[in-house]
């Protein structure tokens, strides 16, 4: 093996290990979903899966419900996110659909990979038409780039954000916080919290 050769080979290896390092290095997305214990003026204590922690709330403090409804909600105009599987046919398989608030219309639009599962989509876009089929419920939404056709079977999980208020923020209450940030101590904070609705636990 020539010293060149082995020089290459040498960098390429470096240049591995760099990259997995990095990769290894980066952080990773915080989610705190639980249920309220108790309240201590601006501070919720979260009884999570992993234990007690506790999440300082901003005076900018946005709340958001979210509430489990069915496909006879969704209707032309609504702007939501559909998480699925991309199907042989150009279509996508609904796993999970949410239709916005209409505060927030226009978050996130566009067709890209989705977060929660390698292998599945998630499009933010406008519901144009809806009719019902042999395999469910199909779904024309179109976004500023294109559109997308959405087979929706009967059991996908359907949800709905709604404006809320911090009164829904009381102990028994279900909430989820997507990425706070995490302080010095072990506490997070944070400027928005979905809290759940009729029964349903946010995640």
């Amino acid at each position: 093996m020539t010293a060149k050769i082995r020089n290459t080979l040498a960098l390429t290896g470096f240049a591995f290990l760099f990259a997995a390092t990095c990769a290894w290095a980066q952080p990773q997305p915080t989610r705190v979903a639980g249920t309220i214990q108790g309240i201590d003026g601006a501070t919720l204590v979260v009884k999570t899966e992993k234990g007690e922690v506790k999440v300082n709330v901003s005076d900018q403090l946005r709340v958001m419900g979210v509430e489990k409804v069915s496909m006879n909600d969704v209707k032309k105009g609504d702007f939501v996110g559909v998480g699925a599987m991309p199907q042989a046919d150009g279509s996508q398989r609904a796993i999970q659909v949410t239709i916005f608030a209409e505060s927030q219309r226009g978050q996130g639009e566009g067709h890209r990979p989705w977060s929660r599962d390698p292998k599945g989509t998630m499009t933010n876009a406008t519901v144009d038409t809806t009719v019902a089929g042999v395999d469910g419920q199909a779904l024309m939404v179109k976004y500023k780039d294109g559109e997308k056709k959405i087979i929706v079977p009967p059991d996908v999980l359907v949800l709905r954000y709604v404006e809320g208020d911090k009164s829904e923020l009381k102990p028994g209450a279900q909430i989820a916080i997507s990425n706070p940030a995490k302080l010095p101590d072990g506490t997070f904070e944070t400027s928005r919290v979905n809290v759940g609705r009729g029964g349903y636990a946010p995640q």
